[in-house]
């Protein structure tokens, strides 16, 4: 278990895609152990992820898409993995893209983030959001030196000390930890990349960074985007 990359779905309510998610994951990635984070689903999400003999870990009540990742966080820092991989368990996320996430860690990078934009053929999203992402790009781009072309990516990998790094300085978000985190992740002194990576369009038509109340997401990620780039930057050693 120690020194391996675990890939985390955090899952609400995804009983009737979650199995055929995970096969696909299984085939494509035999080696790599999963962790499906059940964020209080009242359907047959958890005993789904168990039949197919992959770990779960359940909340009682729904805590929301960043509480279940900071679990999914804590409980690979706890089992002494290296790295996760995150990936969502709808389907959105191409799993045959997991190599190119895996290979960058390796590589010794702290964040990598998997970008629909970068892949020929993947899903684009609605002209709303893409207009939302490129607000929340622009802001980022103040505080990030690297060139970021999806900063609301589900889609990506964490070394360990980052992990570490957001489990000791508490304050994660709870709902979505978008641009906001890579900026907090830029100022600590983590080294961030981007990878192409295909993803499709969510079956279901929703959307965990739009919601019913767009304006409000918008405000927050940009006022979270603001109180992380005012953090101090650090140096980090090699």
């Amino acid at each position: 278990m120690a020194d391996q990359t675990l890939i985390v779905i955090p899952a609400f309510q995804e009983a009737e895609r979650l199995g055929d998610v995970l096969a696909q994951i299984r085939r494509t990635v035999p080696d790599l152990p999963l962790l499906v984070i059940d964020d209080g689903s009242r359907d047959a999400t958890a005993h789904i992820a168990r039949a197919a003999g992959v770990a779960v870990v359940s909340h009682p009540f729904n805590l929301g898409y960043g509480a279940a990742i900071q679990t999914g966080y804590r409980y690979a820092l706890r089992g002494g993995y290296r790295a996760v991989i995150q990936m969502d368990a709808d389907g959105q996320h191409d799993p045959e893209s997991l190599a190119r996430i895996r290979a960058r860690l390796a590589e010794g990078y702290d964040l990598v983030l998997g970008s629909r934009f970068l892949e020929a053929g993947s899903y684009r999203p609605p002209l709303a959001r893409r207009l939302g992402m490129a607000l929340f790009r622009s802001c980022a781009a103040v505080f990030v030196a690297v060139p970021i072309s999806d900063v609301t990516t589900g889609y990506q990998g964490l070394s360990r000390r980052l992990m570490a790094s957001y489990d000791r300085e508490g304050a994660f978000p709870h709902d979505y930890p978008d641009a906001n985190m890579l900026v907090r992740a830029a100022r600590a002194g983590f080294r961030l990349t981007e990878v192409a990576v295909r993803m499709r369009s969510n079956p279901t038509g929703g959307s965990l960074h739009v919601g019913l109340k767009p304006l409000l997401y918008v405000f927050k990620m940009l006022f979270a985007i603001a109180v992380e780039g005012a953090r101090p930057r650090r140096r980090r050693e090699p």
